[in-house]
């Protein structure tokens, strides 16, 4: 039996030029995407009679419930007939940053297109999963590598515009820090966070800006003392617009752990999203697995080093081969 495999990097979300919605179009930002952690998703045509009571849809492994709900959202979308066989093999840790339910519906989606033949694009397959109501920075890194920025929601809706990708220098590594037990904002929450922050009108931040002349300029010279400097000082912004609903610039347990990558003298450093899992992005290899070492274990909080992606998700079909009833 066939089954088309999708495997997507997980993002990481490094700044809102909007978010307050303050020009025609609001969020817009930028981030990129990093090797590890993966979702990694099988999807084959199903057989027997089980899954007609499950809605056309069955799902196994972590995630499952999340995974099904996608994928009936795009077979409704598709209008397909056929019942599908859903297998979560990998995922990404859930609400820590990392955009783990934009990069698993955009997999399912993706998968269902190829399975059922269908031409497929991330604005097809956000709309059909139902995501890219904010932020599409996981929409087009889903599409491929390098440091994405989009435009913004306009009032209409949509994906966002991408309207710039630039490759990561080769030899940059990142590390990720990610604390235990801790989980970012998400959900009702987040909407209604983003709701209060629309009728308050904060200050407009200085993000395009520092985006433009600093963190793109520093990126493309593989300047990483210019990159980090500008990337650090958008943190900061971004997260003074947060800091009253996420309880400090940083979420609580994300702080202790920027202060730590500071003090080992890594200049660019943020938390990715809501957080909590900060980052910290170096010159190379070895510095990576120095600074992972150092950080090991810090209250508890775990320290990997992950190269930047180099190449999109990867969708192939295989033979499924039998299976255990």
């Amino acid at each position: 039996m066939t089954e088309v495999v999708v495997s997507a990097p997980a993002r990481l979300h490094l700044g809102m030029l909007d978010p307050a919605g303050l020009g025609r179009r609001r969020f817009g930002g930028f981030g990129v995407a990093v090797e590890a952690p993966r979702v990694v998703v099988a999807v084959r045509w199903a057989s027997g009679g089980s899954v007609a009571a499950c809605d056309g849809v069955v799902a196994s492994g972590p995630q499952a419930d999340r995974a099904a709900a996608f994928a009936r959202s795009v077979r409704a979308a598709l209008g397909i007939a056929g019942a599908l066989e859903l297998e979560v093999r990998d995922a990404i840790p859930a609400h820590v940053g990392l955009g783990s339910g934009t990069k698993l519906g955009l997999a399912v989606a993706r998968g269902v297109f190829e399975l059922a033949d269908r031409a497929s694009d991330p604005e097809l397959l956000a709309r059909a999963s139902g995501r890219g109501a904010r932020s599409s920075v996981g929409a087009w890194t889903f599409d491929g590598p390098g440091l994405v920025v989009e435009a913004g929601v306009s009032r209409e809706g949509g994906v966002s515009p991408l309207l710039m990708r630039c490759p990561m220098p080769a030899s940059w590594r990142c590390v990720l820090v990610a604390p235990a037990g801790a989980e970012g904002l998400s959900g009702d929450a987040e909407e209604r966070f983003f709701g209060e922050l629309q009728r308050s009108r904060p200050a407009e931040p200085s993000v395009a800006r520092l985006l433009l002349t600093s963190l793109l300029p520093g990126l493309q010279r593989g300047d990483i003392e210019e990159f980090g400097a500008a990337l650090s000082e958008i943190q900061r912004e971004i997260g003074a617009i947060f800091a009253e609903r996420q309880g400090g610039i940083f979420h609580p347990s994300a702080a202790p752990l920027i202060e730590a990558l500071q003090s080992l003298g890594v200049g660019a450093v943020g938390q990715s999203s809501w957080g909590p899992t900060v980052y910290g992005i170096v010159s190379c290899t070895e510095r990576a697995a120095d600074v992972a070492r150092r950080l090991a274990g810090l209250a508890g909080a775990s320290a990997t080093v992950a190269d930047f992606d180099r190449g999109g998700a990867v969708c192939a079909r295989a033979d499924a081969g039998p299976r255990a009833s």
